[in-house]
C-alpha cells in the first residue's frame, strides 16, 4: 500500500510540474506577442508621394481619390492628398518604401491607362531638404522658389555637366538627389524643366513649388 501511495504522490508532482510550467510560459509568450503588436507602429514610415504630370492642361486626368485608392491598396495608411496635381502623404511599412514609387507606378499605368512617373521622400528627408535649401540663406522670395526632386541620386560625371548658364535669370543648385531652383521669372518661362534633367542627368525628376514642400512636411507633421 505505501508503494502505491508514493506512486500516486509522484503521478500528482508531475501534473502540478507540468501545469506550473504551462501557467508561466504561456503568459510569457503572449506578453511577447502583445509587445509586438505595441512595436508595429514604430517600423511605419511616413511618405510623401509625388506624382508628375497628371491633372495638367486636360491631359492624363487622375482623380485624387483614385490615387488615394491605389495608395491605400499598396499598403498606405492614413492617406491624405494634396491638392490636385498628384500630391499624397501616408504611413507605410519601412520595409516597402524603396519598392513603393515603382509599384504605383505599374499600378496607375494598370489602372489609367498612361504612364506616370512617381517619385517618393520620407518625412525625415523632406525636413532636411527644407532646412538645406541654400537660397533661403539669401532672402529670395519664396514665390521664386523650387524644388527638382529626382528619383536617384545622379552620376558626379552628369552634374557636372550641366550648363549653370541654361536659363539666363534663373539658378539652381543640385544637392544629392534634390534640385534647389530659383526662378525670379516663374516657372512658365524658365528653361529648367523636368524634360532637360531627366535627359541630362538619366533620372526622373519632379518639381514642386516652395509653398507645396511646406505644405506636405506640415501634413506629415500632422499624423506623426
Amino acid at each position: 500500500m505505501q508503494s502505491v501511495s508514493l506512486v500516486a504522490m509522484h503521478i500528482s508532482a508531475l501534473k502540478l510540474r507540468d501545469a506550473t510550467w504551462h501557467l508561466t510560459t504561456l503568459p510569457s509568450h503572449t506578453a511577447h506577442s502583445t509587445n509586438n503588436r505595441h512595436k508595429e507602429p514604430r517600423f511605419m514610415t511616413r511618405i510623401a508621394i509625388l506624382l508628375r504630370g497628371v491633372n495638367v492642361g486636360g491631359k492624363h486626368k487622375l482623380p485624387m481619390a483614385e490615387l488615394k485608392q491605389c495608395c491605400e491598396m499598396l499598403g498606405i495608411l492614413d492617406c491624405t492628398t494634396h491638392l490636385n496635381s498628384g500630391n499624397a502623404v501616408g504611413s507605410l511599412a519601412a520595409a516597402k518604401v524603396d519598392g513603393f514609387a515603382a509599384s504605383l507606378a505599374r499600378a496607375l499605368e494598370k489602372r489609367c491607362g498612361f504612364g506616370v512617373p512617381v517619385v517618393v521622400r520620407t518625412a525625415s528627408a523632406l525636413k532636411r531638404t527644407i532646412a538645406a535649401n541654400p537660397f533661403l540663406a539669401e532672402n529670395a522670395a519664396p514665390a521664386s522658389l523650387h524644388v527638382a526632386f529626382l528619383d536617384a541620386k545622379p552620376a558626379t560625371a552628369k552634374v557636372r555637366a550641366l550648363d549653370p548658364a541654361r536659363s539666363p535669370g534663373d539658378r539652381f543648385i543640385l544637392q544629392g538627389s534634390e534640385v534647389f531652383l530659383h526662378l525670379p521669372h516663374g516657372v512658365a518661362r524658365t528653361k529648367l524643366t523636368n524634360a532637360w534633367m531627366d535627359s541630362s542627368l538619366g533620372v526622373t525628376s519632379t518639381q514642386r513649388n516652395w509653398a507645396t514642400v511646406l505644405a506636405l512636411a506640415e501634413l506629415l507633421d500632422a499624423s506623426d
